[in-house]
């Protein structure tokens, strides 16, 4: 941290103000305009047209312009200014250009002296001219830069205009290789495809021959977009006619091959290189390992690293990182640490990248402890941590470890000094996200941005995440509009981020909207954009929505990876749709990619889940025939396949086979057993379990104890379902809402003296009600023959707008025919009814008092329409 820097109060001593947020942007909002007037006033000066605002400019562009005319204007070299200024000459806008130091603030001079004359056709002819005299003057690249600004000022409507301008009387000042070479970078800068390939007709017509480069840049364009018919006639005009192929070639038709699933025809170009005397190169091999991982067939792509080694080709950390990301997301760090080590003893020194994803590996397997070990061999070595181990460290021990530990974690590696200054003002801002304290991390953001000081778009997505996952969306979309106006590129993580806080309110038209904003805007969406999209439409169980979204994403030239295979694939088998499902998993495997444990995990629980479990078992064999090893969970979905169809032989079997293969049971497996024998109507075998349970080590949790006290109370033993409540608290475990709901249910139906008795005590525990107890209240006052109790509470509850489900509509939908058929109703004692009106009541009074306050924006979409106006 350099000396002169100094945070206005210790970074883990902010005091909290809630009204915070509002004040500072109102201040900041202030002096943003405050500014920005006085910089216009000042720019304007300059100028010979009139603007009517300086939006071309992001903050960085106009701070830059600044600091070069008060330069240019100190240096005595203001003349071309004064003369600029009179009248829009393009002779006199190219020397001013050439005074600016940097091409990025000359370019920039030019943006705001075009401002927003894009439809004079005759400034748009004097910025041609302006762009030949700066190719004429050996400025090539600047020259290509107002091109394409000007190609996408006017829009694929006016773009002859420019080739017209570009090309008439262009020999008074470049040869045709230049105009035209600039005309054809200007397209394919802009993603023009089509304009290109009509330059390119142009210069074979001329019989200039070109770019190599640039030919290359085309082929990417025509591949990304899917025209392969072009690419190959492409490809053959360059054997043909020039300029013959390189490495970069090759590497750019392999990579566009590989990106559209087309993995065989990269590999068949790999094989034709030497023809045209190319030798595959470090990038060649990456490009197809990289394929292979996204494909799921990691072992393929250590047989290319192997080739690669004999060929002559030193891997880079580049390919190694690929693969080890590759077996951790496998859930195979076993291979994955061999990987690690084999990369030491080839002389290559792990870099913080490698370290990062073994690291992340570790802590998805939960294999915390060696996370930490590998965290200290880090250190040890040398290596410098970044932002991105901090997030993972971070993470990993809030989610697997132990908060104590991660809050100490948290400040050790803010106070270590390990940090480069340009990752430690990253880590500042994402260590008050981790320790909650939003609104100080943005202040603190705001903070180092009116210092100066390097930040990168990772302290912006630490943000935005953590608004998105605290469901704080309109913050979120601040702290990306301040990223966005201080000229930041929002990254793939930025808009998942965004969609993902979106997709957890179930607000998925908005986050659609959002998607195709952020397309139009050309940031970066992936794959895992479309996959957040997609999970979200399943748990909102839009089944139609999830599936039009799989057939745009294909539409769009945005193919599927291994994970959105995946997701769609879980997705149909928790709906129900397990044929669906199974073709899915057909499909993914036909165009090579390999279905992992979480795949066939879905496909088997979808399966159990129809009561088909002998197809399920059938599945799991598949699985370890194709080499992927059964794990807890696999053997967890089919032991409680067998539970729930009462089948607790078979169970028992598969529990057994389970532990001969050297799986160890964990809690889940336990309680799937308990609660399949309390199915069962058997509390023994129950017992037997959770004597098991300890024996292997493992303490009840809360599930254990609620499923054994739920079994005691559907068999009328209340005495025995107390014993396990008492155990519960003794254990030193909080009893949930479902404990309170299940001892409550057993309490409707019980003596009434032992169920006052037991009221009382659950009232002193601190009894939390939710819509589970009322549908049950309400069910027990129809059972009870009380329907018109069950309809008056309904009523109420109404009124105070109780937010029902599906079963409490059913509830009282039975209570309303129980009324009408006049069915002769079997009902309690007097004292029975009142002390159910009492259970009612004192439900019915914590809803009151505790309504929920609704803070969901109504103009939610308004929301998102407002973050891109004037971006």
């Amino acid at each position: 941290m350099p000396p002169n820097f100094h945070l206005p109060r210790p970074l883990f001593s902010l005091p909290k103000h809630p009204s915070f947020i509002s004040l500072f942007f109102s201040h900041s909002h202030y002096f943003s305009n405050s500014y920005s007037s006085h910089t216009s006033h000042y720019l304007s000066q300059f100028l010979p047209l009139s603007h009517s605002n300086f939006n071309p400019l992001t903050p960085r562009e106009r701070r830059i312009v600044v600091v070069g005319l008060s330069t240019i204007l100190k240096t005595d070299q203001g003349f071309p200014l004064k003369a600029f200024s009179l009248r829009f000459c393009p002779f006199f806008l190219v020397k001013i250009m050439k005074l600016f130091k940097t091409r990025d603030a000359a370019f920039a001079f030019f943006k705001l002296a075009f401002g927003d004359c894009s439809d004079s056709e005759e400034i748009l002819r004097l910025s041609c001219v302006a762009a030949h005299v700066l190719a004429a003057q050996k400025l090539q690249l600047l020259a290509q830069d107002v091109v394409s600004w000007l190609i996408a000022r006017v829009g694929t409507g006016r773009t002859n205009k420019i080739v017209d301008f570009m090309w008439r009387n262009h020999a008074m000042y470049e040869s045709d290789f230049s105009v035209l070479n600039t005309l054809l970078r200007g397209f394919l800068n802009v993603g023009m495809g089509f304009e290109a390939l009509e330059v390119l007709r142009m210069m074979r017509g001329v019989g200039v021959r070109p770019g190599l480069s640039s030919i290359t840049i085309l082929l990417r364009l025509l591949l990304r977009i899917g025209d392969y018919g072009s690419v190959w006639k492409l490809f053959k005009d360059m054997i043909f006619k020039g300029p013959r192929p390189s490495n970069l070639t090759f590497n750019a038709m392999i990579c566009g091959f590989c990106r559209q699933h087309r993995v065989v025809v990269g590999e068949s170009l790999l094989h034709l290189m030497p023809k045209f005397m190319c030798s595959p190169d470090v990038v060649t091999f990456n490009i197809l390992i990289n394929a292979c991982c996204i494909g799921g067939r990691t072992w393929v792509a250590i047989d290319w690293l192997h080739l690669m080694v004999r060929s002559g080709v030193e891997p880079s950390v580049a390919t190694f990182t690929t693969i080890l990301h590759a077996l951790c997301r496998e859930g195979n760090v076993v291979e994955a640490r061999k990987l690690f080590d084999g990369i030491q003893d080839m002389g290559i020194a792990p870099n913080a990248a490698i370290y990062n994803t073994l690291m992340d590996g570790y802590f998805k397997a939960r294999e915390v402890a060696q996370a930490s070990l590998l965290y200290e061999e880090m250190r040890t070595t040398g290596v410098s941590p970044d932002c991105v181990t901090f997030n993972i460290l971070v993470w990993g021990h809030y989610k697997y470890g132990r908060i104590e530990d991660s809050d100490r974690l948290l400040k050790d590696l803010i106070v270590s000094g390990l940090f480069l200054d340009s990752s430690l003002y990253d880590v500042m801002v994402s260590s008050l996200c981790w320790a909650g304290r939003l609104d100080e991390a943005m202040k603190l953001l705001q903070e180092l941005l009116e210092k100066g000081l390097t930040l990168s778009v990772v302290a912006f997505n630490s943000l935005i995440g953590a608004y998105s996952r605290a469901g704080l969306e309109d913050k979120a979309f601040e702290a990306y509009r301040i990223m966005v106006r201080c000229g930041f590129t929002p990254s793939s993580s930025t808009c998942n981020s965004l969609l993902m806080g979106l997709c957890r309110k179930g607000w998925l038209q908005e986050a659609r909207i959002l998607l195709y904003r952020m397309l139009e805007k050309g940031f970066p969406i992936n794959k895992v954009a479309y996959t957040v999209l997609l999970d979200g439409y399943f748990k909102m169980n839009n089944l139609e929505g999830a599936q039009f979204l799989w057939k745009e994403m294909k539409e769009r030239g945005i193919y599927p990876d291994a994970v959105a295979f995946t997701a769609l694939i879980d997705g149909l088998s928790k709906a129900g749709n397990v044929e669906e499902a199974y073709e899915v998993f057909l499909e993914m495997s036909a165009i090579g990619f390999v279905p992992n444990n979480f795949a066939y995990n879905s496909l088997i629980r979808g399966l159990c889940d129809c009561g088909r479990v002998t197809e399920a078992l059938k599945l799991e064999k598949e699985m370890r025939q194709k080499g992927l090893l059964s794990d807890t969970f696999t053997f967890n979905i089919i032991i409680d396949g067998f539970c729930r169809r009462g089948q607790m032989k078979f169970a028992i079997e598969t529990f057994l086979d389970m532990q001969r293969i050297g799986l160890l049971p964990d809690i889940f497996t336990f309680n799937i057993l308990i609660g399949g024998y309390c199915k069962a109507f058997d509390m023994v075998g129950a017992g037997e379990i959770v004597n098991k349970m300890y024996s292997c080590g493992l303490d009840p949790d809360i599930t254990t104890y609620n499923t054994y006290m739920h079994g005691y109370c559907r068999m009328r033993k209340m005495n025995q379902a107390v014993i396990i409540l008492d155990q519960l608290i003794s254990a030193g475990i909080v009893p949930d809402t479902v404990t309170y709901n299940t001892m409550l249910s057993g309490i409707c139906s019980d003596i009434l003296d032992r169920a006052m008795i037991l009221t009382a005590k659950l009232l002193k525990m601190g009894f939390i009600p939710n819509v589970i107890t009322t549908n049950m209240l309400l069910s027990h006052f129809c059972k009870q023959g009380m329907p018109e109790k069950a309809l008056i509470w309904g009523q109420k509850l109404r009124e105070i707008s109780f937010g029902f489900d599906e079963i409490s509509y059913r509830i009282l939908d039975q209570a309303y025919c129980l009324m009408q058929d006049d069915v002769e109703l079997v009902r309690g004692t007097y004292e029975k009814h009142l002390f159910m009106d009492f259970l009612m009541y004192i439900t019915f009074d914590y809803f009151s008092r505790n309504k929920p306050q609704k803070i969901e924006n109504e103009n939610s979409i308004k929301l998102i329409e407002n973050q891109f106006v004037a971006l």
